[in-house]
């Protein structure tokens, strides 16, 4: 695949997980059923959306196959990948390919908030990552919120020098982080897709220069941000404009602060759309499950943007 391939939505999905926090497989493939349904580009998988970092290797593994399975000849996998350690990252990175990962996300490691941040660890990071294994990569600058960090821009413009780097994808959650890797992704010695994960502000994003989404709002937007980004590529910009309040309105009550909550607001919010059971809904300590204390108002929010019942239309 290419960098062109990673133009357009792809949904960060959740992991349906019973009250011993095991993930339930069957309940994420009818789940992923229903995304695939939506056309993404991608399903991303094993990120912070569906609690990768809290998950064992063995389970990241059986997420990508199953992952596989649903979407095999209709969209890609990208897998979330990271250490803390380059040696960590290695052995994750490995065994994401070798589970069926068709490209790979990297995590941010906590090396990079070194102060002054050297150029040569997030290059040194990727660099060895992609000797590794043989899948193109996305970078990730993730905000300091989700337990991320941001690539300085000398940084940032070092990383892109690696050709197997085909895309970007920016989390930062900041508005002028954001458009300082717009302008980082134009100067790169070769295409870059960038790739917004700015949930508070996607419809601006996609405005100011990114050319695709890898969203935890995909998980249960991922139509919504379908007909949000064709609008903008066709130039219908007064359409896009109108559907801002139902599309970011869903968002925001997804991402209401605390913003580590998403999760839970996700799978809450997934019940009342048809596609989930309240007994798949909990979310892997030390976060919350919040499926009593959620249940009306992710109803009202769902409501809101026409999807209450959705799996049954």
């Amino acid at each position: 695949m290419n960098y062109k391939d990673l133009e357009g939505i792809i949904p960060a999905v959740i992991v349906p997980m019973r009250s011993d926090y095991s993930i339930d497989f069957d309940a994420f493939e009818h789940y992923l059923e229903w995304v695939v349904a939506q056309k993404p580009v991608g399903l991303a998988v094993n990120v912070d959306t569906g609690e990768g970092p809290y998950l064992t290797m063995e389970e990241r593994g059986q997420v990508i196959r199953s992952a596989k399975k649903v979407a095999e000849g209709k969209c890609f996998i990208v897998a979330g990948v990271g250490g803390p350690s380059t040696m960590a990252a290695v052995a994750n990175a490995k065994a994401a390919q070798e589970a069926g990962a068709d490209t790979l996300l990297i995590f941010p490691t906590p090396a990079y908030l070194n102060d002054p941040l050297d150029d040569r660890i997030p290059y040194l990071y990727h660099k060895a990552i992609i000797e590794a294994v043989n899948l193109p990569i996305v970078a990730f600058q993730l905000g300091l919120v989700f337990g991320g960090a941001n690539f300085t821009p000398s940084s940032l413009e070092k990383l892109l020098e690696l050709p197997q780097i085909i895309g970007i994808k920016d989390a930062s959650f900041d508005a002028q982080i954001f458009v300082a890797a717009c302008d980082i992704v134009r100067r790169a010695n070769h295409p870059i897709t960038l790739l917004s994960g700015n949930d508070p502000f996607m419809l601006e994003s996609f405005l100011l220069g990114a050319s695709g989404g890898l969203l935890g709002f995909g998980a249960v937007g991922v139509g919504l941000l379908n007909e949000m980004l064709t609008a903008v590529r066709e130039k219908r910009f007064n359409e896009a404009a109108a559907m801002q309040p139902k599309v970011q309105g869903f968002c925001d009550y997804i991402y209401a602060k605390p913003y580590g909550d998403y999760r839970a607001r996700a799978k809450a919010a997934l019940v009342v759309m048809g596609l989930l059971s309240p007994e798949v809904t909990y979310v892997r300590p030390p976060f919350l499950s919040l499926w009593d204390v959620e249940k009306e108002n992710a109803r009202q929010a769902v409501s809101a943007a026409g999807l209450l019942n959705i799996a049954n239309r």
